[in-house]
C-alpha cells in the first residue's frame, strides 16, 4: 500500500472509439455537467491531487431517459418533461420521443415479439410489420414524389422477406470495426448543407443550427461507413435528413398536434403564462390599477425577461382562460386584480 494517486478510467474513457450505453439518464443529473466536455470535445480533462491530464473519450453515447411523472406531457417542453439541462440535450445528434399511444397493429406486433422471446420462437420476424409513415425526401429538400423513403426500404414484406434473418452479432461487430478502421468518407456536400440551412429559415423548414449541421455531417459519414464507401453521396445526406426529420417531429409537436420549433427547450407556454400572470398581479398591486395596454404588457415581459416567441399567444390564452378581459382598443383588464377600476372603452 502506498499513498500515490492513480487515475481510474470511467465509462466514457473506457468506451473510447466505441459505444457507451446509459440507462436511466434522467436519474444521474449530478453527472450531466461532466458529460458536456466529453460529448463535445471527445476528451475528459482531469486536475486532481496534483495530477493533470486529458484523456481521450471518442465515444458515441446512447442514452435512455424517462419523463417526470412517468407519462410524457405534450403541453410541456422536452426539457421540462425530462428535468434535464438543455446543454446536455443539445449534445445528442438524434432525440426520439417514444410515446405509448394505443395502436392495435403496433400493440399486436409488440405482444407477438415479447411472446416469441419467451417461447424461443424464431419465426417472429415473419409477423406483419408496420412502421410510421415518414415524408419522402426528394432532391429539392421538399416533400413529394421522389426516391423511396428509408422507412420503406427498411420495412419487411411478409412474403418477399419471409426468410429474413438478422445479422449475427459477431459478424456485425466485425463489419462495423472494419469500417471504422479502413473507411474514411470524404465530406463533399458543402453546397447541399448550405442549401439545407437556407431552407431552414422558412416557416415549414426543419430548423438547422450550426450544431445540428455538424450532427448531419457526422450522420452522413456514418451512413457511408455502413456501406464501406469512402465518399459521402447525396443519397447518404437524404437518408440522414429524413432520420433527423423523424427525430425532430415528436420533439417539436405540441399537445394540439401543431409544429412549434420553440419546444425543444426553455419554457412551455403554460409555464410562461403562469409567470406572466404572476408578474401582472404584482404590477397591479404596485400601480394600483387593473387595466393594461399591450405596450405595457410588452414592457413587463421584457422587465421579467420572459423569452417567448409570441407574447400575443400568451395574452390570448390568458384571455380565453378568463384571467384577462379584452376591453377593446388594445386594453386588457386583469380579472384577478384587487383594484377593479378599468372601464369599457366607448366608441363615438
Amino acid at each position: 500500500m502506498t499513498n500515490d494517486y492513480a487515475f481510474e478510467a470511467g465509462a466514457m474513457v473506457l468506451g473510447d472509439r466505441g459505444l457507451c450505453c446509459i440507462d436511466e439518464f434522467d436519474k444521474m443529473s449530478a453527472e450531466h455537467q461532466a458529460l458536456l466536455e466529453a460529448m463535445e470535445q471527445q476528451s475528459v480533462s482531469v486536475a486532481k491531487a496534483g495530477l493533470v491530464a486529458s484523456l481521450s473519450a471518442r465515444t458515441s453515447v446512447l442514452a435512455a431517459a424517462n419523463p417526470v411523472g412517468v407519462h410524457y406531457d405534450r403541453a410541456k417542453t422536452v426539457n421540462e418533461n425530462l428535468k434535464m439541462n438543455a446543454a446536455v440535450l443539445s449534445r445528442f445528434d438524434l432525440i426520439f420521443i417514444l410515446l405509448d399511444k394505443p395502436d392495435e397493429l403496433v400493440d399486436k406486433r409488440v405482444s407477438d415479439h415479447i411472446i416469441a422471446l419467451h417461447t424461443n420462437d424464431g419465426d417472429h420476424f415473419k409477423s406483419n410489420k408496420r412502421m410510421r409513415t415518414v415524408p419522402i425526401f426528394d432532391g429539392d429538400l421538399s416533400s413529394g414524389v421522389g426516391r423511396e423513403s428509408i422507412a420503406s426500404r427498411l420495412r419487411l414484406h411478409p412474403e418477399k422477406d419471409k426468410n429474413f434473418a438478422p445479422l449475427d452479432g459477431y459478424f456485425l461487430r466485425k463489419y462495423l470495426s472494419y469500417g471504422r478502421e479502413h473507411v474514411f468518407p470524404r465530406y463533399i456536400l458543402r453546397d447541399f448543407y448550405l442549401r439545407l440551412r437556407d431552407r431552414s429559415s422558412s416557416a415549414d423548414g426543419t430548423p438547422i443550427t450550426a450544431r445540428q449541421l455538424e450532427s448531419l455531417v457526422r450522420l452522413a459519414e456514418a451512413r457511408a461507413h455502413v456501406d464501406l464507401r469512402e465518399e459521402v453521396t447525396a443519397d447518404d445526406a437524404k437518408d440522414v435528413v429524413e432520420i433527423m426529420k423523424e427525430s425532430l417531429y415528436d420533439k417539436y409537436v405540441d399537445e394540439h398536434g401543431l409544429v412549434d420549433f420553440g419546444r425543444s427547450g426553455g419554457m412551455s407556454q403554460q409555464k410562461a403564462a403562469k409567470k406572466f400572470l404572476s408578474a401582472l398581479n404584482k404590477e397591479s398591486e404596485l400601480q394600483r390599477k387593473d387595466c393594461f395596454s399591450r405596450t405595457e404588457m410588452y414592457n413587463l415581459a421584457d422587465k421579467i425577461s420572459l423569452l417567448v416567441p409570441d407574447l400575443d399567444a400568451i395574452v390570448e390564452s390568458l384571455n380565453n382562460a378568463g384571467y384577462l378581459l379584452n376591453k377593446g382598443s388594445g386594453m386588457y383588464q386583469l380579472v384577478t386584480a384587487s383594484y377593479l377600476q378599468c372601464q369599457p372603452t366607448r366608441s363615438g
